[in-house]
């Protein structure tokens, strides 16, 4: 089993409650309201800026070319997810300045700070792993939705983003990452600081949710 996989049977309750979010779900059945996720959209391009830098943070903490290239690979995934965003942001009559002068909320602030201060004073595993639920929970949960795809879903081109070939491929990439950066180093010790990061970004992944909803 990956390291991924122990990671998520470790924290189960957490990932659950992240991947099975009310917000998760009624965006699935298109019954989310439109309000709660512009406020998400809006906060989710804030949050990867910040992302975005964390991905420059891998690539420099990157000791060979591989691990430097993966973090280059990573960090053009993110900004080809920002295009979505502008997409239809545009849509509802906001401009790319307005957007990126939007202050970030607290549950922005909380995660995207958290992932920042875990690369900065660990090591790339450290980072990835805090980086993980982001990447490879969204695209879980775009498989997931997929079916429920219909034309005229009001939620249709987000969910079709992250199950995309490209966006599955780059969170097999970063199930993999963990992999190859934890071979031969994983202590029992290690691993449950790994746990215990993985558990505490994949609740700040929630939260993310909640912020959206209670703003309605």
């Amino acid at each position: 089993m990956s390291l991924f996989e122990d990671l998520k049977a470790a924290a189960a309750e957490e990932w659950s409650a992240y991947t099975q979010h009310e917000f998760v779900l009624r965006m699935g059945d298109g019954t989310l309201p439109q309000a709660a996720f512009q406020d998400y959209l809006v906060q989710d391009y804030l949050f990867l800026i910040q992302f975005a830098r964390a991905n420059a943070l891998a690539a420099y903490k990157g000791r060979t070319l591989a691990e430097i290239q993966e973090g280059a690979d990573a960090l053009s995934l993110i900004l080809d997810e920002t295009k979505l965003h502008r997409r239809l942001t545009a849509r509802w009559g906001i401009a790319g300045a307005e957007l990126d002068a939007t202050p970030e909320k607290m549950a922005t602030v909380a995660y995207t700070r958290y992932v920042l201060d875990a690369g900065q004073s660990g090591d790339l595993l450290d980072l990835h792993v805090t980086l993980a639920p982001c990447v490879i929970g969204y695209a879980e949960i775009g498989a997931a939705l997929e079916p429920q795809l219909r034309e005229g879903h009001p939620y249709g081109e987000w969910i079709a983003e992250y199950a995309s070939e490209a966006f599955q491929t780059g969170a097999a990439a970063a199930v993999q990452r963990l992999d190859t950066l934890s071979e031969g180093a994983l202590t029992e010790r290690r691993f449950e600081r790994l746990v215990g990061l993985f558990r505490t970004a994949t609740r700040l992944e929630a939260d993310f949710w909640q912020q959206a909803l209670n703003s309605l």
